[in-house]
């Protein structure tokens, strides 16, 4: 898959891990609503909780299509997974059911090289942008709008302005300037390890 030219007629899933408190909830919710700014017209998010408690594994999923969406479940194959904590890795298998050649998006400071080969990695250090631009609810570092800017830049399924325009609903004008800087800053930062096809050899 062309992932720098989307194809609007297919579902596109994203599934979100992260901690309580982080906000992977609430990213899944604006990036729903920055497809449907973006003239997606299926569009949907849902949490999936388990132990519901600051810092307990928290998990949420997008999906969004030029279609109406009449799927309920859960998702099992996304196209991009999306990691707010890079400790997750130790405790569950994030990367479970993500579609070969997929994009696995992490929080992190680290290359994204030699992390895995079967897809498509790119990281960027959110913690540090929210720290950098004090974007923190009850003394917890809020890395959920930065992490948009590293999907921004890795997928190319949505434009920028889209995302600023749900941030715009969301928060508060001073609040909403900040996040929005968040998304800018990652974005720029964020690195890309090499394309793998989405599409398996002889496929």
């Amino acid at each position: 898959m062309d992932w720098s030219s989307p194809a609007k007629e297919r579902i596109y899933e994203v599934r979100w891990h992260g901690r309580g408190g982080q906000g992977a909830i609430t990213c899944a919710q604006i990036l729903a609503e920055a497809a449907y700014y973006e003239g997606y017209e299926g569009v949907s998010a849902a949490p999936y909780f388990g132990a519901e408690r600051r810092g307990a594994p928290v998990t949420a999923t997008t999906r969004f299509s030029s279609q109406p969406i009449r799927i309920c479940s859960e998702v099992e194959h996304p196209d991009v997974v999306v990691v707010l904590d890079e400790t997750l890795f130790t405790t569950i298998d994030v990367t479970q059911g993500l579609k070969p050649g997929g994009y696995l998006i992490i929080n992190s400071a680290r290359l994204p090289l030699g992390i895995d080969d079967r897809f498509s990695v790119a990281t960027a250090d959110a913690t540090a942008v929210s720290q950098e631009l004090g974007l923190m609810v009850a003394g917890v570092v809020v890395v959920n709008t930065p992490i948009l800017g590293a999907f921004l830049r890795a997928t190319g399924l949505l434009s920028v302005e889209s995302i600023r325009h749900a941030i715009q609903t969301r928060f508060s004008p001073l609040d909403a300037k900040r996040n929005f800087e968040a998304v800018k800053l990652a974005f720029d930062r964020t690195l890309l390890g090499p394309r793998v096809s989405l599409t398996p050899p002889g496929g």
